[in-house]
C-alpha cells in the first residue's frame, strides 16, 4: 500500500470540492444557495470531527451508502442488484424499520458523516425513511431513484427539506432509457425534471455507463438537455457485469480514459453543473475507497458491506453501533491489506476480486 497516500485528506478534499461545486451550481437560486452555504458550514464541522478521530487512531468515512429497501418496481436489464438477489419485487418483512434507519442517521451525524446516499431497490418506496432523513439537516442525502414514485407529496418534501437531493437514473435519450428501464420511464423522468425546475429544486441524474451508450451520455446534445432542464449534477456509474453475457457492456481501459477526459472537459465547459464518476480512476486516487476507507454500504436488512458491488458482511447495525460496524474485522483487514489498492483491470476492484473477499470472510469465521 502507498504509505504516502492520505485517505483522510483525499476524501475531505473531495467533500469540499463537491460542496463548493454545489454552491456554485445554485448561485442563481437564493433558497438553495442559503441551504448549501449552511451545509458547507456543517460539512466543515463534520470534517473536524473526522480529523480528531483520525488523530486518535480511528478513521471515519465521510460517505455512507444506505440501501433502504430491497424492493423495486422495475426490471432494468443487467441490474447488478437483481443479479445478486439484493433486489426483489415484494418487500421482505425483515427489512430495517424507519426508526432503525433514523438511529443510523443519528449516529452518522454524531460521527461526522457528511453524505448518505439513499439507494435500493427503489428508495422512494420507503417514504417514512426519507422523511426521517429530512430531519438530519447536517447530512446531505442524494436519493438514487428510478423516478417513477415521484409525486406531489415528494415535491413538497423536497421543497421543505433541501438536504434531500433526488438523483434520477437515466440511460441517455428516450430509446436507450426505455430499452433498459421499461417503456414510459423516460417520459416520466422528463416530467419530473420539468416540475423540479419549475419549483426551483436542485436535482441530479445518475447514468450507468456502458460500451453502448458512452458516446451518447457524454455528448453535448444529451448533457445540454439535462442542463436546460435544471439538472445540477451528473453521476456516471460504470456498468459492472454480473453475468458472462453482459461482460461486453462493461467499459474497458479505452472507455474509462474517454470518460475521464469527457468529465474533465465538462467541468470546464459547464461550471454550473457537478460531474462525478464512480468508481472513476482508482489508481490515481490511491485505490478503492470502499470498506470504510471513504464509504461503506448498509443493506436493507442492516448488514454492513464493503460496497453494493461486494455484498459480504460480518456485522449488522441492528446489533452493533455504526462505529463498531466501521471497525468490523472484514473492513479492517480490507483497509489494512493490499486488496483495495491492488492492480486490476478496472472498474470495481472488489467485484473483480470477489473470490478473495469471500476467502477473507470465510477465514474469519473458520
Amino acid at each position: 500500500m502507498d504509505k504516502e497516500f492520505d485517505i483522510q485528506a483525499y476524501m475531505t478534499g473531495g467533500v469540499e470540492r463537491i460542496v463548493a461545486d454545489a454552491i456554485r451550481a445554485t448561485l442563481k437560486n437564493p433558497k438553495e444557495s442559503i441551504f448549501m452555504a449552511q451545509f458547507a458550514a456543517a460539512s466543515k464541522a463534520a470534517s473536524k470531527k473526522r480529523a480528531i478521530a483520525e488523530k486518535n487512531g480511528e478513521h471515519i468515512p465521510p460517505f455512507l451508502i444506505a440501501s433502504i429497501t430491497s424492493s423495486c418496481n422495475l426490471h432494468c436489464a443487467g441490474c447488478y442488484s437483481r443479479c445478486n438477489h439484493a433486489t426483489v419485487d415484494s418487500e421482505p418483512v425483515e427489512q430495517m424499520t424507519d426508526e432503525e434507519w433514523f438511529r443510523v442517521f443519528d449516529e452518522a451525524d454524531d460521527m461526522g458523516v457528511s453524505f448518505i446516499l439513499l439507494a435500493g431497490g427503489e428508495p422512494m418506496m420507503r417514504r417514512g425513511v426519507i422523511e426521517a432523513a429530512s430531519k438530519k439537516q447536517n447530512i446531505l442525502f442524494p436519493i438514487f431513484t428510478n423516478g417513477t414514485f415521484m409525486d406531489d407529496r415528494y415535491f413538497e418534501l423536497f421543497d421543505r427539506s433541501r438536504n434531500l437531493i433526488p438523483i434520477m437514473s437515466i440511460e441517455g435519450e428516450k430509446e436507450t432509457t426505455d430499452t433498459r428501464r421499461g417503456e414510459g420511464v423516460y417520459d416520466k423522468l422528463i416530467s419530473n425534471m420539468d416540475t423540479l425546475k419549475e419549483k426551483g429544486l436542485i436535482y441530479g441524474a445518475s447514468v450507468t455507463v456502458t460500451t453502448q451508450n458512452i458516446n451518447e451520455v457524454t455528448s453535448d446534445v444529451f448533457l445540454n438537455k439535462l442542463k436546460d432542464r435544471g439538472c445540477k449534477a451528473v453521476i456516471f456509474v460504470e456498468f459492472v457485469p454480473m453475468t458472462d453475457e453482459s461482460k461486453d457492456l462493461a467499459p474497458g481501459e479505452k472507455e474509462r480514459e474517454y470518460l475521464k477526459n469527457a468529465i474533465e472537459k465538462r467541468r470546464e465547459d459547464m461550471p454550473q453543473m457537478v460531474f462525478v464518476s464512480f468508481p472513476g480512476d482508482e489508481k490515481s486516487s490511491g485505490g478503492c475507497v470502499a470498506a470504510g476507507r471513504g464509504f461503506f454500504h448498509i443493506n436493507s436488512h442492516g448488514g454492513a458491506e464493503p460496497c453494493p458491488f461486494s455484498p459480504y458482511s460480518d456485522t449488522n447495525v441492528r446489533s452493533d453501533s455504526l462505529r463498531e460496524v466501521i471497525n468490523s474485522p472484514l473492513f479492517k483487514v480490507l483497509r489494512e491489506g493490499d486488496l483495495l489498492v491492488d492492480d486490476h483491470e478496472g472498474g470495481c476492484v472488489l467485484y473483480e476480486k470477489r473470490e478473495q473477499v469471500e476467502a477473507l470472510l470465510h477465514k474469519e469465521y473458520a
